[in-house]
């Protein structure tokens, strides 16, 4: 049965993990490895959640005449 794709959240939320545990140098080479790769599949999954949220946004951005108009997410004033 495969397994259930994380949210972005949680996928967010396990690469942090992953990187605490990296980040304190404690861990043996193999496991070090293993984490590496998860989080590296990580990383590629919530920036393709995002690059597809930023491509929502900027659809559904008003111009001056009521049209949508594409406008790039770093342009936007937040």
């Amino acid at each position: 049965m495969p397994t259930k794709k994380p949210t972005f959240e949680e996928a967010l939320a396990r690469l942090e993990v992953i990187v605490a545990r990296l980040e304190q140098g404690e861990v043996p080479l193999e496991e070090a490895l293993g984490l590496f790769e998860e989080g590296t599949a990580l990383m590629k999954q919530c920036s393709t959640a995002l690059d597809k949220a930023e491509q929502k946004v900027a659809k559904l951005l008003p111009g001056l005449n009521g049209a949508a108009v594409e406008e790039p997410m770093e342009e936007m004033e937040l």
